[in-house]
């Protein structure tokens, strides 16, 4: 155990030299997740949308069309951004997005409401854009049946019926509606809160697949494994120093600079050729050691999020205690599938598109945005080996609708299996890395 240790220790030492002479690393680990958690939560930090522009064409005005305009301009979601007096005005405005419909009031409006006619307010919205067409079609919906029941009780009550009795008749089936989640439509809690535990899975795999790539692209493999197990250091580098000191000294017909290279590909190669005999049980210590420090820090950036998610909801300390292992999981997990993707194929480049091939559209999978159970049977298999789509029903059935923690104990487990299989495949691939240094140096 005390080898063990020490090759963990050794691995991490290892690692924080490097991130310490390379801000670029760095950056991926510290600043970059950081900066990434805070910028998703101040886009969303107006947690409502409110104030969608659109344009009235009035060919009525008439006061029935005046009080349309003015219950548009009352609706909290919409904002009368002008008045058009032509299709075309109102049409160029949606090309340039300066508004995204337009409601026109036709010019009979007042006079088939007043002899009992259909008088319907004609919508023209951009459907490009989902999320701003859904709110104003529905507000805009609101405003036509409230002005229609104005209209129709005032025609009952003057017929001499109770405004009350007007009130039932005009619509005697109506719906009750209670939201039981997220029942401020909180775009915070719904987006924000989910989006970024997708950004850091991202940026996880990432510094996976570089983490040990780079010693593979570098042939420094064979290296990082001497240091953990035998407690070298930089002999590598002091031996090629040392031998082009000792050449250079040496009269020669053949140029320092030749003699330099030779000696330093010479030495390289020794290292590279020698035979090691890899443990198991220290491979898997120096890899823990390796991602010590992202893992420290992603810890962190997690228990940030989950903070940022739970600002004003009143959730189970259980609740939060078993979303922040599920994201620890997750990170985790993350790390070592990068370093799985970039081991199996021997190059950082291909393991860094790989990471970018599954973990950048994981989020469209999973559910949150548009519905699991409307997608294809290829897309929900897929969806299924994400490991991010679990996560996220954890998170959300945690933090967002409250169940108890009992409910997402079985993705925990999950979690917890596929990050221990992945530990041990990252092993054996660095295991084979490290018996084929003729494979090492690719880009």
């Amino acid at each position: 155990m005390t080898k063990l240790i020490r090759a963990f220790l050794r691995s991490a030492t290892y690692e924080r030299r490097f991130l310490a002479k390379n801000p670029w690393d760095l950056a991926m680990v510290v600043w970059i997740p950081f900066a990434t958690v805070l910028l998703i939560w101040w886009i969303f930090s107006q947690t409502q949308i409110t104030d969608l522009p659109i344009g009235v064409i009035d060919q009525d005005n008439s006061p029935v069309a005046n009080t349309a305009v003015r219950y548009l301009e009352a609706s909290p979601t919409l904002m009368v951004k002008q008045l058009y007096t032509s299709e075309s005005d109102a049409e160029a405005a949606i090309l340039q997005r300066d508004i995204y419909a337009v409601v026109i009031i036709p010019e009979d409006f007042s006079r088939n409401i007043l002899s009992g006619k259909p008088a319907p307010l004609v919508l023209q919205v951009n459907a490009q854009y989902g999320t701003h067409s859904g709110i104003i079609q529905t507000s805009v919906q609101t405003v036509a049946s409230t002005l229609s029941a104005g209209v129709e009780i005032q025609r009952l009550v003057k017929q001499g019926m109770a405004p009350s009795q007007a009130a039932i008749a005009y619509s005697p089936i109506s719906i009750q509606r209670i939201s039981l989640f997220n029942a401020a439509t909180n775009y915070q809690q719904f987006l924000a809160s989910t989006v970024i535990p997708a950004l850091l899975h991202i940026l996880a795999m990432v510094i996976g697949a570089t983490t040990i790539g780079r010693e593979l692209r570098d042939k420094n493999i064979g290296h990082w494994y001497d240091v953990i197990s035998n407690g070298d250091t930089d002999n590598n580098q002091h031996d090629s120093a040392n031998l082009t000191n000792i050449k250079a000294s040496q009269t020669s017909t053949v140029p320092e600079s030749q003699h330099s290279h030779t000696d330093e590909k010479t030495e390289t190669s020794k290292n590279n050729t020698k035979s090691r005999q890899v443990s198991i049980s220290i491979l898997l210590f120096g890899l823990l050691g390796k991602y010590f420090w992202p893992l420290l820090a992603y810890s962190i950036w997690s228990m940030m999020a989950l903070w940022f998610a739970t600002p004003q909801e009143s959730v189970a300390i259980s609740s939060i205690i078993a979303t922040y292992i599920g994201l620890l999981l997750l990170m985790l997990l993350s790390f070592f599938l990068g370093a799985i993707l970039t081991l199996n194929s021997f190059s950082l480049r291909m393991g860094l598109s790989s990471t970018g091939f599954i973990s950048a559209p994981s989020y469209a999978f999973a559910g949150v945005t548009f519905p699991y159970i409307a997608i294809s049977d290829n897309a929900q298999h897929w969806s299924d080996v994400l490991p991010l789509t679990h996560y996220l029903k954890l998170h959300i059935a945690q933090l967002q609708m409250h169940a108890p923690a009992a409910v997402s104990l079985p993705i925990v487990y999950g979690l917890t299996l596929a990050t221990t299989i992945a530990m041990l495949l990252t092993t054996l691939l660095t295991k084979r890395a490290l018996v084929h240094p003729e494979r090492w140096g690719a880009r």
